[in-house]
């Protein structure tokens, strides 16, 4: 499988993104997807994830509100909707893949993913 991601951008504060995180070739259809965050210097945080059989997710406490995951299986696209951006928010956003789970996705686990995108990039002005 490869992920591509897309959506990133430059945003003024208070914004919306929509990320996408497009899979190809072989997919399980009870994989789990997971988005991750990074800013230089920084370690890799795990922000939300899903599990694409049941739609069931999860969220970092810090993004509650704001991120929205969502899951398009049609189009083997799954999106990360980013609201009310801060500054604070911009970084280099990664999708993941673990192709099967079926007790729940784990969104802070790096090491719990198989397959990474090669990021994109989100910068948002104040």
């Amino acid at each position: 499988v490869q992920l591509v991601e897309s959506g990133g951008g430059l945003v003024q504060a208070g914004g919306s993104l929509r990320l996408s995180c497009a899979a190809s070739g072989f997919t399980f259809d009870d994989d789990a997807i997971g988005w991750f965050r990074q800013a230089p210097g920084k370690e890799r945080e795990g922000v939300s994830c899903i599990l694409r059989s049941d739609g069931r997710t999860d969220y970092a406490d810090s993004v509650k509100g704001r991120f929205t995951i969502t899951s398009d299986n049609d189009k083997n696209t799954v999106y990360l909707k980013i609201d009310s951006l801060k500054p604070e928010d911009t970084d280099v956003y990664y999708c993941a893949e673990r192709p099967t789970d079926l007790d729940g996705c784990i969104y802070d686990s790096e090491s719990y993913y198989i397959t990474w995108g090669q990021g994109t990039q989100v910068t948002v002005s104040s």
